[in-house]
């Protein structure tokens, strides 16, 4: 992206009076919700559908993140099946996110966090999400092996410091768990994103959004002779079309009279795909301009 943009990350700590209207009108671009905790459902955080309705409806883009308590691989595996059962039927133009940093977990070896994480993580991207791992900068550089931090964004946590320490790479930089923001009351986690996630996540299809299609041809003109137009102007049309076949531009065979009929159409299409545009059967004054171009 051109910039960075900023954006806040809220739990049930900040309860459901947060006016997300006032957050926009600060300055701030996103937000990423807490869902919950753990493996079970129960667990889902009680303030997560009120904060994403009204965070939706006030126009910032929305994040998701799951805490994690996992131990093992099959628990990391449960805790994800749960996570998107908890946000599911919704779309988030931001990450998803795992966190992982819970003191239980700091006795773990590395090749433990590492088959947590990609339990976790890869669950969810086999399931259509973009999912990016949160921790803060000791437990990055001290648990979390290189190739997770590789192959998942990271969302560092790494608080009051004009630039962080951690040396590794990031999408995200949660920079402090004390801000002051509009519309919310008390503290504040403040972050900063780097990447167009957003662009990203609809370009690809992930995280609730259908597919963008890469093969949607630009339109050249919306306005111009048509199908049934039966006018001297298309007459010249015919005319200039007539010589493009004879420069092999196209293979139409055209009667020389002024009616856009099928062969006009076959023609005019003939010409738009050949340009690279949508065969929208439309011949205005910039169709009539490259034509002549062409047949010079």
């Amino acid at each position: 992206m051109a910039t960075t943009i900023k954006g806040i990350d809220v739990s049930h700590w900040q309860g459901t009076n947060v006016d997300f209207n006032k957050v926009k009108k600060a300055g701030y671009d996103f937000v990423m919700i807490n869902a919950g905790y753990g493996k079970c459902i129960g667990q889902k955080d009680e303030c997560f559908e009120t904060n994403y309705k009204k965070a939706k409806s006030a126009g910032l883009k929305v994040g998701a993140y799951w805490y994690s308590y996992a131990l093992t691989e099959a628990e990391a595996e449960l805790e994800a099946k749960v996570f998107l059962e908890a946000i599911k039927g919704k779309t988030f133009e931001m990450p998803i996110a795992f966190d992982i940093e819970d003191s239980t977990q700091c006795d773990l070896s590395t090749s433990t966090i590492g088959s947590i994480i990609n339990a976790f993580c890869g669950y969810c991207e086999k399931k259509n999400y973009y999912v990016m791992l949160y921790s803060y900068a000791a437990f990055l550089n001290s648990k979390v092996p290189s190739d997770c931090k590789n192959k998942y964004c990271v969302w560092l946590a790494e608080f009051d410091k004009s630039k962080p320490s951690y040396g590794g790479s990031y999408g995200m930089w949660q920079y402090t768990s004390k801000g002051s923001v509009s519309g919310v009351n008390g503290n504040c986690d403040c972050n900063y994103a780097y990447k167009d996630f957003t662009a990203i996540i609809k370009k690809k299809g992930l995280n609730g959004f259908k597919k963008q299609k890469n093969n949607e041809l630009p339109i050249l003109e919306k306005s111009g002779y048509k199908k049934g137009d039966k006018t001297s102007g298309v007459l010249a049309l015919k005319e200039m079309l007539i010589i493009a076949k004879a420069r092999k531009l196209h293979n139409v065979t055209l009667a020389e009279n002024g009616i856009f009929g099928d062969g006009t159409e076959k023609a005019v299409n003939a010409l738009l795909k050949k340009w690279g545009y949508k065969q929208n059967s439309i011949a205005g004054e910039k169709f009539i301009k490259k034509l002549a171009s062409a047949i010079k």
